[in-house]
């Protein structure tokens, strides 16, 4: 597979946009190792390659653990996720999978308690930022290095 256009070097105006959604995540309330996680998730689910690649080294940057990093995608199953960590990918699958269930309302209670209403606006920005990105790099065919 190849590469189909450099997206960065095509647009810069369009990556700036995305980059300063980026720049106010960075600012936002959730904590990085959560970030990393929905970001893995996300992209699993959309099948970007690039991004999974990324967002693993980056959550090993950060101090994530193998054995975490390789069940994210079986959260549901295993003991290793905290109740605030399983309704955020709780949240991102949903929204992620939009067209699906349109984000049931199970969803919502399970989230709801755990975060702040200001929180929750981070989070969802979060997950359509990945979303996005996740698009470009498909779209694209943006492989890992």
């Amino acid at each position: 597979m190849q590469q189909r256009l450099d997206f960065y070097r095509a647009n810069p105006p369009a990556i700036k946009a995305l980059l300063a959604l980026e720049e106010r995540i960075e600012k936002s309330s959730i904590e990085k190792p959560l970030a990393e996680l929905v970001r893995l998730r996300a992209s699993q689910i959309n099948g970007c390659a690039y991004c999974v690649d990324m967002h693993v080294s980056d959550a090993r940057k950060g101090g994530e653990t193998e054995r975490r990093l390789a069940t994210v995608v079986v959260w549901r199953e295993t003991p290793f996720f905290t109740e605030r960590e399983r309704a955020a990918l709780a949240w991102t699958e949903a929204l992620t999978l939009v067209s699906q269930e349109h984000v049931p309302d199970a969803v919502w209670e399970a989230v709801h308690p755990h975060f702040s209403e200001a929180e929750l606006v981070d989070l969802t920005l979060l997950i359509n930022a990945i979303n996005s990105w996740n698009r470009f790099a498909i779209a694209f065919r943006k492989l890992p290095a």
